[in-house]
């Protein structure tokens, strides 16, 4: 069996704030190694589960969160950036399954360190008209590419969110949202062993996958400024539906790819905290 984890950093058991999930951050170094136990979490849920070839791609951030050595010996890790599929980067048809490790809701949502992919910078986003965040694109992408979700982790808000895109998959709640920046904690060994049980037992009854036919889909983004829109209409295939909403049609997961570039753009027009 070959499984593959994206390894998000907000919905990582024990961390509320910025300073928790940011280089530089007064809690970051605790963080990361918070971050590398969750996901050593679901690497022996997928040993349990007969798992002989496991991936971990690092997709938070700067994407260099992970300590090679904080992690478990049997996975591989993707580590750094640019990569052309940021946060799935690696996953392939060939992979029995993916879990979704310290996950958070969409821009919006009252979750703990809730946005999408880039702060403030991203209001809003839409696939095929539905509202969508991380959670979200990941889901369909992974479907377009033929990799079934098994389980998703992160507060109980990005729960809900995975459980309205895919009552199916499997999801643990490490913590509580009380607020953007507070939250009720699971302790942390409980919560572990709770990611450690449900991956071993997701992926032992693990569903066949489900390819999407690779029709066009539409993926819809509303930026905060209507600089990074403006710009963004100099890319082939790009229009707009208003200053600040830009939106582009085509195959997942070429569209996911696609929307790593409009980040890479809008990056390079702005400078501001992710958390404001």
């Amino acid at each position: 069996m070959r499984m593959y984890i994206s390894a998000d950093m907000e919905g990582v058991t024990g961390l509320v704030d910025a300073d928790d999930v940011q280089p530089g951050g007064r809690d970051y170094e605790r963080g990361r190694l918070m971050m590398a136990e969750d996901v050593n979490a679901a690497i022996r849920g997928a040993l349990a589960a007969g798992a002989t070839d496991i991936t971990v791609n690092d997709a938070h951030g700067p994407m260099r969160n992970i300590l090679p050595e904080a992690l478990h010996p049997a996975a591989r890790l993707i580590r750094g950036k640019p990569k052309h599929m940021f946060m799935l980067e690696g996953l392939a048809p060939e992979h029995d399954a993916m879990v979704c490790v310290g996950y958070h809701s969409r821009a919006g949502a009252l979750g703990v360190l809730s946005h999408s992919f880039m702060g403030h910078e991203i209001e809003d986003m839409w696939l095929d008209g539905r509202p969508v965040g991380e959670i979200g694109l990941a889901h369909a992408t992974a479907e377009a590419i033929g990799v079934p979700v098994a389980v998703l982790t992160g507060d109980d808000r990005a729960c809900a969110e995975m459980a309205e895109w895919d009552a199916s998959v499997t999801t643990v709640a490490v913590k509580h949202a009380r607020d953007r920046f507070a939250a009720d904690l699971r302790p942390a060994e409980e919560a572990r062993a709770a990611i450690e049980e449900a991956v071993a037992a997701s992926l032992s009854a693990q569903r066949p996958a489900t390819v999407v036919p690779s029709g066009s889909s539409t993926l819809t983004v509303r930026w905060q400024s209507a600089s990074v829109a403006s710009t963004l209409l100099g890319i082939p295939g790009v229009t707009s539906t208003d200053t600040r909403t830009v939106q582009a049609q085509g195959p997942l997961p070429s569209l996911y790819r696609q929307f790593g570039v409009w980040m890479r753009v809008a990056a390079s027009l702005t400078n501001q905290p992710p958390y404001c």
